[in-house]
């Protein structure tokens, strides 16, 4: 189906369920039941799921297939950003024109800045992306300020031009987002029992732009092109040993990344209409490193896992504080409720950066392959228990001698 294989397609088959029946599968448990702090079902955790997993697939392109690793990945994060709000500032408020000049330019500033970088490699080409990075942060904060609106970041204004939305802009409301009459911010709910399924345009519209980025980055990884990145990530000199440079095809996968990047920002300006410096700061770039190892490097679908963790960890175990614990501890005798909440607090709420560290540690120990490996391990687990029964069965078949 569409150039697939056979796995390809059931792994986009795969994500496809998953993203598409996220309102239910993030929402397990009852409002107002004590599980109910898990639920990551509210439409802003979902849209960051989606939106972040594009930023790590496109990461994955560069690092997991080359081998190539950036840590200034976020300033095609803050490019993509300013772009959009800049288009909804002049053109208009449809999502789509912001999101294609968010790709167009975060592409250019990815071909110039690899066409540099990318004369270096190793730790020398990490530390040349890591300060291209950092000096656009600084021409965002406090020199370009005109443009990107310094410290306190780009926003809409009711005075703004919007060519093509005079309508809306002689308001004097400050508009929303949306596509060909849908607000990016509209949102619907079912309620059934006790539970409460939230379904919201901006999250779908970022899940199908998902699905697209994710098959084609299956597209690419199956191709020549794929096939040639892969050879340099396995040993460079030999390729060029055999009189093909490398440099194009390690350009075209920075400038693809980079795209990537860029999309993921401008759907976070089309979630919400604001573009920040901090979105272009190295940490930024620091934490799609993490979602991609933690996840699977060179791995199809694990960068998407690996986002969804790390995001899920921020905004639900982080919000996790005292008194939930006690109130999960209530059933102990007053001693023992001390001594657990004592235990467990440093791990949640402000200190969930410990666990993700302990987590981030253990999987880069035993499952270098991320969280792909660690499914793959299972799988093959079952499938051997699975055929040593069968095994068993058919020597029970057996007639005696």
């Amino acid at each position: 189906m569409l150039g697939l294989g056979k796995k390809d397609t059931t792994l986009v088959l795969l994500v496809a369920c998953l993203t598409m029946l996220a309102p239910f599968l993030l929402n397990p448990f009852p409002e107002g039941s004590a599980m109910a702090q898990f639920n990551a079902g509210y439409p802003d955790l979902m849209q960051r799921f989606v939106i972040f997993g594009i930023f790590a697939i496109g990461f994955n392109i560069l690092f997991g297939l080359t081998g190539y690793l950036s840590f200034g990945h976020a300033a095609f994060l803050g490019i993509g950003s300013y772009a959009a709000v800049w288009m909804f500032k002049l053109l208009s408020m449809n999502v789509i024109p912001a999101i294609l000049l968010a790709v167009v330019m975060s592409g250019l500033f990815a071909l110039l800045i690899g066409f540099i970088s990318l004369r270096r490699s190793g730790i020398y080409f990490s530390i040349l992306t890591l300060a291209f990075a950092q000096m656009m942060f600084a021409l965002a904060y406090s020199v370009l300020t005109p443009i990107t609106g310094g410290e306190t970041g780009l926003q809409l204004a009711p005075d703004d031009p919007r060519v093509l939305d005079t309508a809306t802009s002689a308001s004097g409301n400050i508009p929303v987002p949306g596509l060909f009459g849908m607000e990016m911010r509209d949102t619907a709910k079912l309620e059934l029992g006790s539970w409460v399924f939230t379904f919201n345009v901006g999250y779908y519209f970022s899940a199908i732009v998902m699905l697209i980025s994710f098959y084609l980055a299956i597209r690419i990884f199956r191709s020549p092109f794929g096939m040639m990145l892969r050879a340099v990530k396995s040993n460079q000199q030999r390729v060029n040993y055999t009189g093909l440079n490398a440099r194009p095809y390690t350009l075209a996968a920075f400038v693809i990344s980079g795209m990537y990047a860029g999309l993921a920002g401008g759907l976070m300006a089309s979630m919400d209409p604001l573009a920040g410096a901090e979105r272009m700061f190295w940490t930024a770039s620091g934490e799609v490193v993490l979602m991609t190892i933690l996840g699977g490097a060179g791995t199809l679908i694990g960068p998407v896992l690996g986002a969804g963790m790390i995001k899920y960890m921020e905004n639900i175990i982080s919000k996790i504080n005292s008194d939930i614990l006690h109130s999960w501890f209530a059933f102990l005798p007053d001693g023992l409720e001390d001594f657990m909440v004592a235990i467990v607090y440093p791990f949640i709420g402000k200190g969930w950066h410990l666990t993700l560290g302990i987590i981030f540690m253990l999987v880069v120990i035993f499952l270098p392959g991320g969280l792909v490996e660690g499914g793959q391990r299972i799988a093959r687990l079952f499938r051997r228990k699975k055929q040593a029964k069968g095994d068993d069965a058919s020597k029970a078949k057996q007639p005696a001698e």
